[in-house]
């Protein structure tokens, strides 16, 4: 095993249990205990660490002996550092939050000869054009999409166009209806963050402004604590964080999902309310595994799994998706 010690670098659901029977058991942040080491360590997104806490916590990605497969291990939280494996894997949350950091992590261990510390990571955004290559297959499992949110009484439209939220985060101005230039308060994820790349992306900003602020937790709607502020968030989490799930923190605080392009982010209401797959600004997001590990038994068996969990996908908030487990997504080391 290669040994890798990166610890000094940086530093209520039963009843949901649906269909499959996947949340048969309350799911939990971490392995239920800092030892339970399963076969695949599982690290990055912060946007689909909760449903693929489901997944791996559950009763559904299991193998032949009904063993759980997966260790999915939260972008943040205690304890920090954590180990992935026994032996020789320790890292610090920093160092994994986000898609691009469990990427990187991934793409060391595979660099080093081989994935022995980290077999799959969480990614909320595909393969960066810049890192070109086939040593990484990037697996959709789930539909997303991105909208802006403000607080209630925000002083930001519950409107905006594309060319609007450019300007903000180029600016932090846009201009109105009116042709009055207004000053508004920014907010973008850490970096590292999938849905930061995506949003930038999306928006068609290649450097934020220095007005920008860019060091928010992402899906952390608490960070929006004045009437001008505003900041991306990904659909499925604020939905699945106003469930009252037993393993997914409230974190959306006053926030509200707003528009764009005249376009709601979700739809029905209440019990019912559902992310609208087609909405402006929608992905697909990702499970990140070596190519050539494609048919390790232990890996065709959880992505496999999980495709076949579509209730627990949704009950989290998420979409279904028919190209689930599809393989041709690929892209180079740390891309």
């Amino acid at each position: 095993m290669n040994v890798k010690s990166y610890a000094k670098v940086g530093a209520a659901f039963g009843a949901a249990a649906l269909g499959l029977g996947i949340l048969a058991a309350p799911a939990s942040a971490d392995p239920s205990t800092s030892t339970d080491y399963r076969t695949l360590a599982v690290v990055g997104s912060d946007t689909t660490q909760f449903v693929m806490n489901g997944l791996a916590n559950g009763t559904g990605v299991v193998d032949a002996s009904g063993n759980k497969i997966i260790a999915s291990w939260n972008a943040t939280g205690t304890p920090d550092p954590y180990n992935t494996k026994a032996t020789g894997c320790s890292y610090t949350r920093a160092q994994t939050n986000g898609s691009s950091n469990g990427i990187t992590r991934l793409s060391e261990d595979i660099a080093n000869g081989g994935t022995t510390c980290i077999d799959m990571a969480r990614s909320s955004r595909g393969p960066k054009a810049s890192a070109p290559g086939t040593d990484l297959t990037y697996v959709p499992f789930a539909r997303d999409a991105v909208t802006y949110a403000t607080d209630l009484g925000s002083t930001v439209p519950t409107n905006l166009t594309r060319d609007q939220l450019k300007s903000i985060y180029t600016n932090c101005t846009y201009t109105n209806a009116s042709g009055t230039t207004v000053t508004v308060a920014p907010l973008l994820p850490q970096a590292g963050s999938g849905t930061r790349q995506y949003w930038l992306d999306s928006i068609g900003v290649t450097t934020p402004g220095t007005c920008v602020n860019q060091n928010v937790q992402e899906h952390d709607g608490t960070a929006i604590t004045a009437a001008n502020q505003l900041m991306p968030y990904s659909v499925a989490q604020w939905i699945a964080q106003g469930k009252g799930l037993a393993d997914v923190p409230n974190r959306r605080g006053e926030s509200r999902l707003r528009n764009i392009e005249g376009q709601s982010p979700t739809t029905g209401s209440g019990t019912a309310l559902a992310l609208n797959p087609s909405f402006v600004f929608s992905r697909d997001v990702y499970n990140v595994v070596q190519t050539t590990r494609l048919s390790d038994p232990a890996i065709s068996e959880a992505l496999s799994d999980i495709c076949a969990a579509s209730s627990t996908i949704t009950t989290y908030g998420f979409g279904a998706i028919s190209n689930c487990n599809a393989r041709n997504v690929t892209g180079g080391l740390n891309s």
